[in-house]
């Protein structure tokens, strides 16, 4: 297997890949920069926090143009992960209003972004739709 590095420090890569945000010791604000201090309270210590990897989506926009290169359409979303919220793109669905909607849960999932020479890949993350038709059937 090929070499991985996260295309963010705050992705956690390998059996289980996960989001690790900043928790502010004081108040509980999570950040995904490094911060000197909290932007909520002004504290200056934080604690690492595992991010939930599935949760909702509560904003989304579907992109019809961006920069030279950047493949267009694509959904730019917002998804609620039990409380924290993180901008992410929706991913493995059609980029139109029939597949993606308000509220539809989500579970983060990550791709290849590009490989260098040495074959090294550099690995992003997004979120794709959970299957409720599964789940259904699982209910069932």
């Amino acid at each position: 297997m090929a070499e991985q590095v996260p295309l963010v420090n705050y992705l956690v890569l390998g059996e289980d890949p996960h989001l690790v945000a900043q928790e502010c010791t004081s108040c509980g604000a999570k950040f995904f920069d490094r911060r000197n201090a909290c932007a909520s309270c002004s504290a200056t210590e934080f604690k690492p926090f595992d991010v939930p990897t599935s949760g909702e989506l509560k904003a989304f926009t579907i992109v019809s143009m961006a920069a030279p290169g950047v493949p267009v359409p694509f959904v730019a979303g917002i998804i609620d992960c039990d409380g924290t919220p993180v901008r992410g793109n929706v991913i493995n669905t059609e980029p139109d209003p029939d597949h993606v909607t308000l509220g539809m849960k989500v579970k983060l999932a990550t791709f290849v972004v590009g490989t260098d020479e040495n074959g090294t890949e550099a690995v992003g993350f997004g979120f794709e739709p959970i299957d409720s038709t599964k789940a259904e059937a699982s209910n069932g």
